[in-house]
């Protein structure tokens, strides 16, 4: 993976990332919840962020 999607200890609690979701994909996750939030979770949408995040997390669990 050559970007970086870190988030920053400070985005991070700003943002109420649990601990367990703080990798390096922690900068995708934080608009795909902020989406989700004004959406109420509807499944249909946010579509975009969250294959980006899913797309991050496939990419760091084969590299590693």
């Amino acid at each position: 993976m050559t970007e970086n999607h870190t988030a920053s200890l400070e985005e991070c609690n700003a943002a109420h990332v649990p601990l367990g979701y703080r990798d390096s994909c922690s900068a995708l996750l934080i608009p795909l919840n902020k989406c989700r939030r004004k959406t109420l979770y509807a499944p249909w949408k946010c579509e975009e962020e969250r294959h980006t995040y899913e797309r991050c997390q496939y990419e760091e669990y084969v590299v590693d």
